[in-house]
């Protein structure tokens, strides 16, 4: 079963050694990371990123049990655990395999990555155009000219 949760800041290596003695080698972390580039005292420096911020996925099969997950709480540099995981195991798989999908070989995400997220069509979820969908026809900084039904905006 795939479990999110939120790790401490700077306890990230301390928490994987721990998990991999409770659960051994048959546990598989995934962190989606991104390689960037940044000029620091007129020196190009390479930085890793995690898009995830502070989270990271990890599976198991043991992980299934409440039990172990109630002990798993109180892991060193263990923030918390997501709730509802059990109920979004799809999203969490397809989102997992969508990411190293995009990885180049090193594992890092590619640009194709993001540029898989350009929308074209959108729905407003509140106001006077609640639920209504729209598709987007242009867009500059700061404004989308859109279209609803027949109307341009």
């Amino acid at each position: 079963m795939w479990v999110v949760a939120k790790y401490k800041t700077n306890e990230l290596n301390f928490l994987r050694e721990n998990l991999l003695k409770t659960f051994g080698d048959k546990l598989e972390f995934y962190i989606p990371k991104i390689k960037c580039q940044k000029y620091v005292q007129n020196k190009l420096k390479t930085l890793e990123r995690f898009i995830l911020g502070n989270y990271l996925i990890f599976y198991h099969d043991k992980l299934n049990d409440d039990n172990i997950l109630a002990r798993l709480k109180y892991t060193k540099g263990l923030h918390y655990i997501l709730k509802n995981f059990k109920f979004n195991q799809n999203e969490i798989k397809d989102f997992v395999n969508l990411c190293k999908k995009f990885e180049d070989k090193n594992g890092y995400l590619t640009q194709d990555f993001f540029n898989n997220f350009c929308m074209k069509k959108g729905k407003f979820i509140n106001g006077p155009f609640t639920n209504m969908v729209f598709s987007i026809i242009s867009e500059q900084k700061a404004k989308l000219k859109i279209l609803i039904g027949n109307i341009k905006t």
